[in-house]
């Protein structure tokens, strides 16, 4: 069967692939939306099931304070002693000139569904951790090391090892710089693998830009010294500005039951006449080919694997599933694009929060039974108790809507929908009231931390309002409506190209849409929500 990439659309970066019996696993970095890390699973690498996130209580993760994209970096999922083992970054500094702080953490559990234990303090030398468990039955924490000394690309300044000892839960012994990069730099996402007595090691260099690749050596001994795959990189996108998959970068693999091996890997999809990935950093999987104890990605059906005499290193928009059949058009992983969330019974784990545990009191379901209500919390630009529950943007051309009934006091109480990227990029729909004009709805933007408000429109200061966004690529327009029936757009015109890491400056993200409430009164309005859809166009 052919599939389609990417296989987790929208915001899913950093994937850390594995397979546990019948049972492949990818987990994905959610930097400072919570619950942290996202898990998905399947049987053969085309349908896939969202799982719920394992750190979604505050004595496994509190981001509180973060700024856009800290919060949880490259995590790595791996399966040893009967156990799920858990490795993850809690940045809690990266862009503030030289430093970065990066403690790093271990957590396991016994299923895939918890209960998950006290995590664990590792080191903070650098991120992207990951655990490696040998033959031996030794476990190595290997993670790449931060110069703040340095300048530019020689702040990754290599891969170091450490061995971790479960019984007393710490690092021990001496710690080694084991690969220092290539040529390409920015040597960070490291995964240390053993095959046919070769130990590889994997990476991400390049940046997380058009230039991004994943670099692999291997060696015979675990410290090396490692010998750079012959045609390397991997597998990268630069140079083929003509692909749909664009970035490919930061990988881990897996093998099939049978022996395949599957290679997950970071990818973005430029929106068209941009050059942004509005929809943030995706998940894509190709195929390796083994040769002479080296990999190879593997080209679609009928393609040759060498191109000019050398072999292909750039991703594929489509691949064979394990499961076989072959033939038809390509199979689209794409779940959940086209859906209508209802509050009756639980709020879906497609809805992420921000930096910290979701206060029961303040997204509750049960004050008004049939409704969200949410709890107003501080203001769109505070890194501290926002409320505001909001999914990944999945495609380029959407509508999403959302039924609320909202009844401000005060200018100061605001709530609607919401479509950002983070604090200094986002757009608001919202209803508030002004002290002379009653109950009305406005458009404020954010742009490189710029406001702006644009549509007073007074309406009935009683019944709910439905409010909605339509994007068509480029270009958005909220609108609104009194019935549900008839919608009023609203100007201005919202440029989508703006949700993107590419955007003002560095980040690592992606474009959400939802629900928020605001009261920098005293935090104690309130407003129901009956619905929230989104549907694919």
């Amino acid at each position: 069967m052919q599939v389609k990439n990417p296989v987790l659309p929208g915001f899913h970066p950093d994937p850390s692939i594995l397979r546990v019996g019948d049972w492949y696993y990818i987990a994905n970095s959610t930097f400072e939306w919570y619950p942290g890390v996202e898990l998905h699973r399947s049987r053969d690498l085309v349908t896939w099931e969202s799982l719920p996130s394992p750190l979604d209580e505050r004595r496994l993760l509190d981001m509180d304070g973060a700024v856009a994209s800290c919060g949880i970096w490259a995590p790595c999922l791996t399966w040893a002693d009967g156990l799920f083992w858990l490795i993850f970054t809690n940045v809690r500094s990266w862009n503030a000139g030289p430093w970065k702080d990066t403690p790093n953490y271990l957590t396991t559990a016994p299923t895939i569904e918890g209960p998950w234990s006290d995590p664990v303090y590792l080191n903070s030398s650098g991120f992207d951790p990951s655990l490696f468990h040998d033959d031996d039955g030794t476990k190595w924490l290997v993670n790449m090391e931060w110069d703040y000394r340095r300048a530019g690309s020689r702040q990754f300044s290599g891969i170091l090892i450490q061995r971790y000892s479960p019984a007393r839960r710490k690092l021990v012994g001496p710690v080694k710089k084991i690969f220092p990069g290539s040529h390409i730099g920015l040597v960070e996402g490291p995964h240390l693998y053993k095959r046919n007595g070769w130990y590889y090691v994997m990476v991400a260099e390049g940046g997380t830009w058009l230039e991004h690749a994943v670099t692999l050596a291997r060696s015979r001994n675990r410290e090396g010294p490692y010998e750079l795959h012959p045609q390397n990189p991997l597998i990268s996108s630069y140079g083929h500005d003509d692909l749909t998959i664009q970035k490919a970068g930061h990988g881990s693999w897996c093998d099939t039951p049978d022996g395949r091996t599957y290679l997950a890997f970071l990818c973005g999809r430029p929106l068209p006449g941009t050059g942004r990935c509005v929809l943030g950093r995706e998940t894509s999987i190709v195929e390796l080919e083994w040769h002479d104890d080296w990999p190879y990605v593997k080209p679609p059906a009928g393609a040759p694997l060498r191109e000019n005499g050398v072999y292909r290193n750039y991703p594929n928009d489509t691949f064979d599933s394990p499961s076989g059949g072959h033939g038809g058009a390509p199979v689209s992983t794409n779940v959940n694009e086209t859906v209508t969330y209802r509050f009756d019974k639980e709020i879906s784990g497609d809805f992420k929060n921000l930096r910290i545990a979701r206060d029961p009191a303040v997204y509750s379901l049960k004050a008004r039974p049939g409704y969200l209500r949410l709890r107003g919390g501080q203001s769109p630009v505070s890194a501290y108790s926002q409320t505001l529950l909001a999914r990944r943007q999945t495609c380029f051309d959407f509508r999403a809507e959302t039924k609320l009934e909202f009844h401000p006091e005060s200018f100061q109480h605001l709530a609607g929908l919401t479509w950002r990227y983070d604090e200094q990029n986002q757009y608001l729909l919202y209803v508030s009231c002004d002290g002379e004009r009653g109950r009305i709805i406005n458009v404020m933007t954010f742009v490189a931390g710029e406001s702006k408000l644009w549509n007073e429109v007074c309406i009935p200061e009683t019944g709910p309002v439905w409010l909605g966004v339509t994007v068509r690529g480029a270009n958005g327009r909220f609108r609104y409506s009194l019935d549900g029936e008839t919608w009023v757009e609203l100007r201005p015109v919202l440029d989508a190209s703006v949700l993107s890491d590419e955007f003002d400056g560095l980040g690592f993200t992606g474009a959400f849409v939802g629900m928020f409430c605001v009261d920098t009164v005293n935090y104690t309005a309130t407003a129901d929500f009956e619905y929230f859809s989104y549907f694919a166009d």
